[in-house]
This record gives C-alpha cells, sequence and structure tokens, in this order.
C-alpha cells in the first residue's frame, strides 16, 4: 500500500521533542511539508522543516502561526494536534489553575488550532485532523483526574467534529499512544521493578517509541485512511486488551526458558 504523502503540507503541534518529534521526523521522510509549532526549538533545526513558536492555548498565537503557514504553503492538508501538558494529584488537594491550564493546553490547545485550520479546508474540499487523546481517556490512573477529563474532552470534541466537517471531506480522528518514554513521563528514569510493573500490563511488552505512533499518524494523514473518520484507535500495544497480559509472558516463560520477552 502506498502512503503518499509527498508535498502534502502538514501542521505538527507540539512537534519539537518527544512523540512530537518523531511524528514530524516521519512525515518528513514521507516527502511531506512539515511545519513545526512549538514554544521552544533545539538549536540545529533540520533545513526540510518549517520552526514557528506557538502557544496553543492562546488565540492570537495560533491565528498568527497558521496565518504563516498559510500565507507560505497555501494551505493545511494535515493538522495533528499533538501537543499537551500533564498534570498529576489528587482532586482533594489539586491546585485549580493547574487544573484549568491542564484542560486550556490540551483541550483548548486542539479546539483553537482546529478552528483555525478549517477554513483552508473547507476551501480545498478536503483535510485530515488528528487529535492525541490516550489510554488515561478510556482507563485512567489514580492522580490523573486533570489529565484524563482533557483526554476524554479531545474524544468527544473529535467525534463532534468529524461530523461537522464530513460535507467537506475532511477527516478527524483521535489516538491514543501508551507508555512512551518522555521528559513528561520519565518513565525510562524508574527504578527497574517500577518499570516492569508497568511494562506488566502491556499485551506488547516493551517501551513505546515515537515510531509506533507515527505509523498510525501517517496511516490516518493519508488517502488511504480516507473513510475512517470520528474514532479513537489505541496505539498502546494492548494496555487495555486484557487485565493482566503479564501472566502470558509468565505462562512463556516457564515454556522457552530464555527466550521469554521480558
Amino acid at each position: 500500500m502506498e502512503l503518499d504523502l509527498h508535498d502534502r503540507v502538514i501542521v505538527v503541534t507540539g512537534g519539537a521533542r518527544g512523540i512530537g518529534r518523531g511524528i514530524a521526523d516521519r512525515m518528513v521522510a514521507e516527502g511531506a511539508r512539515v511545519v513545526v509549532l512549538d514554544l521552544a526549538f533545539p538549536d540545529g533545526e533540520p533545513d526540510d522543516r518549517t520552526g514557528i513558536r506557538c502557544d496553543v492555548g492562546d488565540p492570537a498565537s495560533v491565528s498568527a502561526a497558521i496565518g504563516e503557514v498559510v500565507a507560505r504553503f497555501g494551505t493545511v492538508d494535515v493538522l495533528v494536534n499533538n501537543a499537551g501538558i500533564n498534570v498529576e494529584g489528587p482532586v482533594a488537594d489539586l491546585d485549580p489553575a493547574r487544573f484549568k491550564a491542564c484542560l486550556d493546553i490540551n483541550v483548548g490547545g486542539v479546539f483553537l488550532m482546529s478552528q483555525a485550520v478549517i477554513p483552508a479546508m473547507k476551501a480545498a474540499g478536503r483535510g485530515r485532523i488528528i487529535n492525541a487523546a490516550s489510554f488515561a481517556a478510556i482507563v485512567p490512573s489514580v492522580g490523573s483526574a486533570a489529565y484524563a477529563a482533557s483526554k476524554a474532552a479531545v474524544v468527544q470534541f473529535t467525534r463532534v467534529l468529524a461530523s461537522e466537517l464530513g460535507p467537506w471531506g475532511v477527516t478527524v480522528n483521535a489516538y491514543a499512544p501508551g507508555m512512551v518514554p518522555t521528559a513528561i513521563n520519565g518513565f525510562a528514569e524508574m527504578a527497574p521493578a517500577d518499570q516492569d510493573r508497568l511494562l506488566d500490563t502491556l499485551s506488547l511488552r516493551r517501551w513505546q517509541t515515537p515510531d509506533d505512533v507515527a505509523d498510525l499518524i501517517v496511516f490516518l494523514a493519508s488517502d488511504a485512511a480516507g473513510y475512517i473518520t470520528g474514532t479513537l484507535i489505541d496505539v498502546s500495544g494492548g494496555k487495555l486488551a486484557t487485565q493482566i497480559p503479564a501472566k502470558a509472558y509468565e505462562a512463556a516463560g516457564r515454556v522457552t526458558g530464555d527466550q521469554a520477552v521480558r
């Protein structure tokens, strides 16, 4: 199957690092014209990507950034709403300002960015909006009320927008990554026992990589996904498949010894 993204204009928010950087890199490799929106950029950005400073929670910043993209490239073919923050803490102790900030960025940013690209996509009669949700939108963790609520809101926003934009051939989908070690979560810096406890929740028992997510995003951005819209796609390595997936690895270890994946 050819997933031809050559010369597509693709905007990736939060694309200067982490999962967003992996998505942007893959889109460049697929021949797309990639615009990365972020608050800060490391030195040495490659020549084949454009970086624009943008605060996705600020309407003026979003409007200016998308205006610059359209002025330079003429349109926006694909928007990947990857930018987000993580706010943790029990509800009883959670600072209301931090709770609001989580929703302002994770939900408000998706709203503002989507709203900003709609005119260009309607004019073109096509487009893709792809929103970062999380497996926390389906099964949240204790202490994740702000983050889980924000990602659940993204899923419902995605469904509504998909129907609203259907008449113009624009698809809108959300994706639920699993456990990718990033600066936000610090998975890779955890003690080995804590890492094992988390990995035991996965059917595919390894840390997820940005490439695992990018594989899905490339497909959703392509013409091959033209009849998929308004859905949440789980790309978490089977975290939600069964209650205790570690039992399969324990059984495999008893059968195959050192060949078991641990």
